[in-house]
């Protein structure tokens, strides 16, 4: 490729990866400002008109989000279809271009429903974790754009049977904590335990009095074990993989990510769902679900130690 279109590819997947991130936070922002009906039960129209006629802030969240979601779809688009004409020879890049198309229009048509329709909480909870398959697989697009993996000695990658079945097992259980955070504020359970990190600390060894708080709970338990799990992966890693920079850094940043995210988490609760708090809790998972992925393509090019 010209190094001077290729330059430009490169902008461009930049510029796709920070608008699904858009996507992702303005969802976040739509559902945690209770402004998905802000256009009514019309889609794709808002209120009955292409423009909406009377703004309210949650007539301008929920068409702002609308605007930014199709926007982005065609950037990802001419993405895909530029990275697969490009850089189709990378194994890689086929799947993940399926796989940036699908979850988007995917999470789009469950957005869509969600308006006409309705839908129960267990269902709209998925939509979020859609959303970050899509951004996870953008993400992973741009970075072999850049080709990052060179940069790193990516191809001299050694990697225990161990620390892939470790990679790739905490990678799919952080999905299911990426669900049941999200089933916490579509259930309006986000508030129902007033303490931290019990429901009520001074009644530590109390069950759940009802769902909510059993969703709350539920939710807080999940996130424990990701934390416990890597943790010691990192550990592992700190010890055993000094030599290979890429893995290193990786799992570093990776806890460093679940911490803030933890803290993010305990501050959604003290601060009663203060905006800002709510929508760095969903970035950083955003982001740490980037990079376990990224982690979990290193998985399949490394060779077993």
């Amino acid at each position: 490729m010209h190094q001077k279109y290729y330059k430009f590819l490169k902008w461009f997947a930049v510029l796709s990866t920070l608008g699904m991130l858009l996507i992702l936070q303005g969802g976040a922002l739509v559902t945690k400002t209770d402004s998905g009906l802000g256009c009514g039960r019309n889609w794709p129209d808002c209120n009955g008109s292409l423009i909406p006629k009377e703004i309210t802030t949650e007539v301008l969240i929920e068409f702002s989000h609308r605007l930014v979601t199709g926007s982005v779809s065609i950037f990802i688009l001419i993405l895909v279809i530029w990275t697969w004409r490009a850089l189709g020879h990378i194994r890689e890049v086929k799947l993940l271009g399926f796989l940036a198309l699908f979850f988007l229009a995917l999470q789009a048509l469950i957005g869509a429903a969600q308006v006409l329709w309705g839908q129960g909480d267990f269902i709209l909870a998925l939509h979020f974790g859609i959303s970050l398959i899509s951004f996870a697989a953008v993400l992973l697009l741009t970075l072999i754009v850049f080709e990052v993996d060179k940069k790193f000695d990516a191809d001299q990658l050694y990697m225990s049977r161990k620390l892939k079945i470790h990679t790739i097992c905490v990678t799919l259980y952080s999905y299911i904590v990426v669900y049941t955070g999200a089933l916490v504020r579509h259930t309006d359970a986000s508030l129902v335990c007033p303490d931290w990190p019990f429901c009520r600390n001074d009644q530590p060894m109390t069950m759940p009095y009802n769902m909510y708080e059993w969703v709350q709970m539920g939710h807080r338990f999940a996130v424990l074990i990701f934390v416990i799990w890597i943790a010691y992966i990192a550990i592992h890693v700190i010890r055993n993989y000094k030599n290979q920079r890429i893995i290193f850094w990786g799992w570093t940043i990776a806890l460093s990510l679940v911490i803030l995210q933890v803290i993010a988490g305990m501050l959604v609760v003290l601060l009663k769902l203060h905006l800002f708090v709510s929508l760095m809790h969903s970035l950083l998972i955003t982001l740490l679900f980037g990079l376990l992925c990224y982690l979990i393509m290193l998985v399949s090019r490394s060779k077993i130690n």
